[in-house]
């Protein structure tokens, strides 16, 4: 099981932390179930960059950047060495902590 700890750079929003995360799920699927919103506007297929999160701890937990995804990586706003898409962030066999920081997600259109 994980503990996953959800910073938020859009302001007014305070850090979440969930418990007893399970394995073989995606940072993108752990935000929706939990009702934090994280865009994804190709569905969760890793053809855009709107689920793009940074990884502050535990990235040894993630299954591991592919070049597609460093690809697509490359085109989101404001991308990091710590850089991921939460549609590719798939947590692995074990447990552990991971914390992650959310882009401020008013930056799309349509927001």
């Amino acid at each position: 099981m994980y503990t996953i700890k959800i910073k938020f750079e859009q302001k007014g929003l305070e850090a979440v932390t969930l418990t007893n995360i399970e394995q073989d799920q995606s940072l993108l699927e752990v935000c929706l179930d939990n009702n934090i919103e994280l865009h994804h506007n190709c569905g969760a297929v890793c053809a855009c960059s709107t689920c793009h999160i940074y990884i502050d701890k535990g990235m040894d937990s993630l299954e591991e950047l592919n070049d597609r995804e460093e690809d697509f990586i490359d085109r989101a706003v404001n991308p990091r060495i710590n850089s991921r898409l939460g549609c590719q962030c798939i947590l692995q066999a074990g447990s552990g902590n991971v914390e992650i920081t959310l882009p401020d997600q008013t930056q799309f259109l349509g927001e």
